[in-house]
């Protein structure tokens, strides 16, 4: 079984992508529509991060992160609301929040920061994405990527298509998947942008002599592999 996130959100077009995506990467995803809900599910269920939306209709997603807190809830909480002005942001951290992401957002910022969460907390690497200091790092609450301690400057897309194929590391993501993930659902450009990320992305990691290597996988998508062990 994988790690456990309950997403409290009241809108089901938002949150049916969102349980989705999070189910697609293995974790046990729960859903429930209202801070009340929310609040009953952390006192019966081991939980390891909720994603609290902060417009519920029963009750501000502040005052459930706050009763969440008080009641001896440990695991990480991460807002995502379309308040995104730094007051709000400070409150949040206020009443016990561990994150804070506005809407919009891309669903591989979601995932990234989730699995950030996750090892900040102790709930470990998720799907392999921790690599070793000498080898491709990734700091998803930055959002930079270093060659052992040499910064490797990607752009927005290049990120988060590395972020997904980092946490499906020697797997293959769908060209498919990633395109929907990256960009958007409803994307009717040309996948040809894909191949364009892929290729700049391949050269940026190259040129800092990164071991891992993306690789396409004719006709499905690509894959990150692990340099082969020394004969």
């Amino acid at each position: 079984m994988g790690h456990r996130v309950l997403v409290v959100e009241d809108e089901e077009d938002i949150a049916f992508p969102l349980v989705r995506t999070l189910e697609r990467e293995g974790y046990d995803v729960d859903w429930v529509d209202s801070g009340q809900k929310a609040l009953d599910e952390l006192g019966g269920r081991t939980t390891e991060v909720m994603i609290l939306d902060l417009g519920l209709p029963d009750m501000d997603g502040l005052e459930v992160c706050k009763q969440a807190r008080s009641a001896g809830y440990e695991g990480a909480i991460m807002i995502v609301t379309a308040r995104a002005g730094e007051l709000d942001r400070v409150v949040g951290l206020d009443y016990g929040a561990d994150d804070y992401l506005a809407k919009p957002f891309g669903l591989a910022e979601l995932q990234a920061r989730v699995r950030a969460l996750l090892r900040r907390t102790g709930g470990g690497s998720v799907n392999g994405v921790d690599q070793p200091d000498d080898g491709l790092r990734i700091d998803v609450a930055a959002r930079r990527v270093y060659a052992g301690d040499t910064e490797v400057p990607l752009t927005g897309k290049e990120f988060d298509v590395l972020s997904i194929l980092a946490a499906n590391k020697d797997k293959v993501v769908s060209r498919g998947r990633l395109m929907a993930d990256v960009w958007d659902e409803n994307w009717y450009g040309s996948t040809k942008t894909l191949d364009v990320t892929i290729g700049r992305l391949r050269q940026k990691l190259e040129g800092q002599g990164v071991t891992e290597r993306v690789v396409a996988v004719r006709g499905v998508g690509f894959r990150l592999e692990a340099p082969a062990p020394d004969a």
